[in-house]
């Protein structure tokens, strides 16, 4: 049984994450929390969507038939929900920027995300099939209240940071996500003047779709624009992402937004070994502003920076950022991705520098990424064949296989190939100067290798 994917378990509430799946999963979360021996409180929230009430009733009757006790949050931003389950577990109901139609399972653990282990545990426990604890052992469940305690705890983070945002006019679009609890709020007593667009909840998403892309954003784009504003963010279904549009109404590149925090998180501390964490698919900018600042990179597989981190700091390494396009991790602050949170913290870089002042160190190059058709049988030998070919059609570059085939040029210039996890495509993805050449000849490696693997 493979329920998990990169980001915790998501589908259709009538064909996949259905009650029955759900209350599985809780009784199996709850058996492990009991079996640990810890802490018996399990935090429960959810995201806007129509059908999270039904769905946490279901998972909070798994919870407590195993033994454990439930803490209701309530309708709260991912990002809340995993800072809640700092020191016990924690269940979080969202399919993040998935449709409507859709809802999805996130466990956290003081303040992380599940790692494969405990994954794996659950995934077990679902396919024997758990039995309930005895009556008289079963949980029960409290109410807490958490928005306060999170809105004011991400703005006192963020006043380490950068300069008041007095004067700075930013406008926010919620996408009519959670995240309208939470990230107009926060910039509001940072000193900010906000406008909140799509700013109330409602899982059918009316005012545009929920992940943030440059065409759903595009009326955001528009008001900023038109408007004066110094900036705007964009957020999912759940705030776990952010995307930044500059005063132009043009969307920021999401890896100059990682190169910009790394950057200043590097230069800000006083630790020996810097580290920021990211994904293979980043950006050479990050590493040119982390190693400016005196920092170094490492990389992780996508969906993992928890993992990263973890690896990262066994190195003896101090990780001062972790991050993959549109997601941050603010390790100074908690484990877990935080889109309110980089929204505070940018907001204050900007007040401070301009946001063409953090934009002007980081050199952007043209960066594209395509698909390749490849069957799901022939991921594996089409993957180990470019092993060998794609270092072969460029010998000046280093190479590292770690994640794919991630190729680094003399000119910091680079391509990555990985296998897709959940569609038939391998991936390639590409930054340079002459990337359409770049991209061509990578290109014709994957077709070929492709051709020869089915």
């Amino acid at each position: 049984m493979e329920l998990f994917g990169t980001a915790g378990i998501r589908g259709d509430v009538t064909s996949r994450v259905t009650p029955e799946l759900v209350l599985a999963v809780g009784r199996a979360v709850g058996l492990d929390v009991v079996e640990s021996g810890g802490r018996p409180d399990v935090v429960v929230g959810r995201d806007g969507r129509t059908t999270g009430a039904g769905l946490a009733a279901a998972v909070e009757s798994g919870l407590e038939s195993a033994g454990a006790n439930v803490l209701r949050v309530g309708v709260v931003p991912t990002p809340a929900l995993a800072y809640a389950s700092q020191g016990r577990h924690g269940v979080m109901l969202t399919a993040s920027h998935n449709p409507p139609t859709d809802n999805g399972i996130k466990l956290f653990v003081d303040g992380e995300e599940y790692d494969r282990t405990l994954e794996r545990a659950v995934e077990e426990r679902v396919e024997a099939g758990t039995s309930p604890a005895a009556w008289d052992e079963w949980g029960d469940a409290y109410s807490m209240e958490l928005l306060p305690e999170y809105r004011e705890a991400v703005a006192s983070y963020a006043r380490a940071y950068g300069a008041s945002c007095e004067g700075l006019r930013i406008a926010v679009d919620c996408g009519n996500g959670v995240s309208a609890h939470a990230t107009p709020r926060v910039l509001d007593e940072l000193g900010a003047h906000v406008v909140t667009l799509n700013g109330q909840v409602d899982g059918h998403f009316p005012g545009r779709e929920s992940k943030p892309t440059p065409e759903t954003l595009r009326d955001l784009r528009a008001f900023v624009a038109d408007s004066e504003c110094d900036f705007g963010i964009g957020h999912d279904g759940d705030s776990d992402r952010i995307v930044v549009v500059g005063p132009d109404g043009d969307v920021v590149h999401e890896d100059t937004v990682v190169a910009i925090l790394a950057e200043h998180y590097v230069r800000s501390g006083d630790a020996d070994d810097p580290v920021v964490v990211t994904t293979p698919n980043a950006s050479g900018r990050i590493d040119e502003r982390v190693s400016a600042a005196g920092g170094r990179v490492e990389r992780v597989r996508l969906g993992a920076l928890h993992e990263g981190i973890a690896a990262a700091r066994e190195g003896g390494g101090d990780v001062v950022f972790a991050a993959e396009p549109w997601k941050h991790v603010h390790t100074a602050f908690g484990g877990w991705i935080d889109g309110v949170a980089s929204a505070a913290v940018f907001a204050r870089l900007v007040a401070e520098s301009g946001l063409d002042g953090l934009r002007e160190p980081v050199t952007e190059r043209p960066y594209r990424k395509v698909s390749v058709a490849c069957p799901d049988a022939a991921k594996e030998e089409t993957m180990r064949t470019l092993e060998s070919t794609l270092p072969e059609a460029f010998p000046d570059a280093s190479v590292n296989t770690d994640y794919g085939v991630r190729v680094e040029r003399p000119d910091n210039s680079w391509i990555l190939v990985r296998p897709s996890g959940t569609e038939p495509y391998v991936r390639v993805y590409a930054e340079a100067d002459d990337v359409d050449a770049l991209v061509e000849a990578a290109t014709d490696a994957v077709e070929d290798a492709v051709e020869s693997a089915s």
